[in-house]
């Protein structure tokens, strides 16, 4: 009986680091590095140039490329941004690199990079 409880109890002690490497992908998340972050924002950027400025109506007409995150071609279409500052920080024939998003039913420039 003795020798049972000591080779369970062994037996525990065996497997306790084995249960303690196994993980749970659902909990065992680490949170995205800076670079991979970055990386990930870059990535949804996409190139474009600068067509138009209207400031009055706080739009740009941009040529660009594909955007996979909005399911686009490559086009040229009007934007509006999402601060009109933007606007002060290019000008017509500007090559540059933008996100954009469906605010509120309106395809808005999020964040621009003009492009040396």
């Amino acid at each position: 009986m003795k020798s049972s409880a000591i080779l369970f109890t062994i037996g525990l002690a065996a497997a306790a680091p084995l249960a303690a490497q196994t993980s749970d992908p659902q909990t065992d998340r680490q949170p995205a590095a800076p670079d991979e972050t970055r990386a990930a924002a870059a990535a949804q950027m996409v190139d474009g140039e600068v067509r138009k400025i209207d400031k009055e109506q706080g739009k740009l007409t941009l040529r660009h490329g594909p955007n996979p995150s909005l399911g686009m071609p490559a086009m040229t279409m009007v934007y509006r941004v999402k601060d009109p500052s933007m606007l002060d920080a290019v000008k017509v024939g500007d090559k540059i690199r933008f996100q954009a998003e469906n605010l509120n039913g309106a395809y808005t420039v999020t964040s621009l990079e003009p492009q040396k």
